[in-house]
């Protein structure tokens, strides 16, 4: 009897668990069939996609044809469209030995175009982000002139290929880690550097109708003329915020998704999507602590936070830049601390308070300027200060609609005689509004000095 009442608990038991796996194996079907049922789903999705996709594809490349054909007239207006035969020969057929950069975007040679250096930036054809950017760059940077911008020179529509200005001193990338064994910047320069990156993007933000957002600022896109003066590029991702009647720069906001580089990119904007102008200043926070310490930019504000806080920053400072002065330097460090501030609104303005700090700093620098001519250029103006209308140099330059920048009683006279259009492109202005071009007054001023 013993035994039997022992068996019988051993069949209860078997008999629960045989229950329990009968359970398991239900439940275990009825996933799979979940399963099957969400894969034949992402299947149709992807299907879907892949029509869109092709689709989108064709509508791109139609696009393409079409502007081709139109964007000849549009663009002459502003600059030279050059041809791809040109542009071939200029690079000696894309010779690899004339490639200075490579990118997601695509490749940059080094050539001579009409005896004149130049980059030539090809777009990869077979990106769909290509079209965009170049129409980006094309219609930013046809309006804009600014001493601190690069000088776009021409485009190539049909192979989506951009020139520009060729600039020998590379990337601000390239000089804080002495590339090619090139020499170290001084701490002098570097001041005069993030003065001048500064004014390019007070210029950008300015605006009163729209702001220009950079989107991507970082030292590779930071660029270095003969003279090492700044010339801030790569506009392929930046947005125009348009204003509001009673907004403010710094509250105007775009939507978008998050694009650029990480480690330089405003952390509030990566968890809400909001661009703002501010979003570009948290960019330069990042900028201004390499150009101090010349250290990477992942955990670059933990580092100078410690060294602030324990009141070691000496040992972050880049030897190679020279013996830094140290209340300079510790003010550029809290500074740069400011403008990288996790929350926007606790932010600089760049014009009311990270001017008012470096301006200074680079009128200190003995001899730094925006413009280090040579001597047989030096009474030979930049043709950017040049005004449009009167043919001197400007004195009180002011941005119209247009995108140029005009002397403005110049200006004035030309829309008090009736004209409702650009002096320069012919097309009808947008408004009559004249928007005070600071950076360039200040600028030439500073060249006028020099005489």
């Amino acid at each position: 009897m013993k035994e039997l009442h022992i068996a019988e608990d051993q069949k209860s038991l078997l008999e629960k668990k045989i229950e329990e796996s009968d359970q398991m194996v239900k439940e275990l079907e009825q996933k799979i069939i979940s399963a099957v049922g969400l894969l034949q789903n992402y299947k149709k999705e992807r299907d879907e996609l892949q029509k869109e996709r092709d689709i989108a594809l064709i509508e791109a490349e139609e696009l393409r044809r079409s502007q081709t054909e139109t964007s000849g007239t549009h663009m002459s207006q502003f600059f030279s469209e050059i041809s791809f035969s040109e542009i071939e020969e200029a690079t000696q057929h894309f010779d690899p030995s004339l490639k200075i950069g490579e990118g997601g975007f695509g490749s940059i040679f080094k050539g001579v175009l009409r005896q004149t250096q130049v980059a030539v930036k090809m777009l990869h054809s077979n990106s769909l982000q290509g079209p965009a950017e170049f129409q980006q760059e094309v219609d930013v940077l046809s309006r804009m002139r600014h001493p601190n911008l690069i000088t776009l020179v021409g485009a190539c529509p049909e192979a989506w290929t951009l020139i520009y200005e060729y600039l020998p001193n590379g990337s601000l990338e390239d000089r804080l880690s002495c590339r090619d064994n090139t020499p170290p910047l001084s701490w002098q320069t570097r001041i005069r550097i993030a003065a001048e990156l500064c004014s390019a993007l007070i210029f950008l933000h300015s605006s009163k109708q729209q702001s220009i957002v950079h989107g991507d600022l970082k030292p590779a896109n930071i660029l270095l003329d003969e003279n090492f003066v700044t010339k801030l590029s790569d506009f392929g991702i930046c947005r125009l915020l348009y204003h509001k009647e009673g907004s403010s720069n710094n509250t105007t906001i775009c939507r978008t998704d998050p694009k650029g580089t990480f480690t330089y990119m405003d952390p509030e904007f990566l968890s809400t999507g909001e661009l703002t102008p501010k979003s570009d200043v948290y960019s330069f926070g990042i900028i201004l602590l390499r150009l101090l310490t010349a250290r990477e930019a992942l955990g670059i504000t933990k580092d100078v936070q410690s060294a602030l806080d324990k009141g070691n920053l000496k040992t972050l400072l880049d030897p190679l830049a020279g013996d830094w002065p140290f209340v300079q330097a510790e003010q550029l460090a809290h500074l740069a601390l400011w403008c990288c501030e996790l929350s926007r609104k606790n932010r600089p303005d760049l014009v009311s308070e990270v001017w008012r700090v470096l301006e200074p700093m680079r009128a200190s620098c003995g001899g730094s300027s925006f413009f280090q001519l040579g001597s047989e250029e030096h009474f030979q103006p930049p043709s950017y200060f040049i005004c449009p209308i009167f043919q001197e140099v400007m004195r009180d330059p002011h941005v119209a609609a247009d995108g140029y920048t005009y002397e403005a009683e110049a200006l004035k006279g030309w829309l008090d005689s009736g004209h409702d259009t650009s002096p320069m492109t012919n097309l009808k202005l947008a408004h009559c509004d004249l928007i005070p071009n600071h950076a360039l007054r200040s600028a030439i001023q500073e060249w006028l000095q020099q005489q």
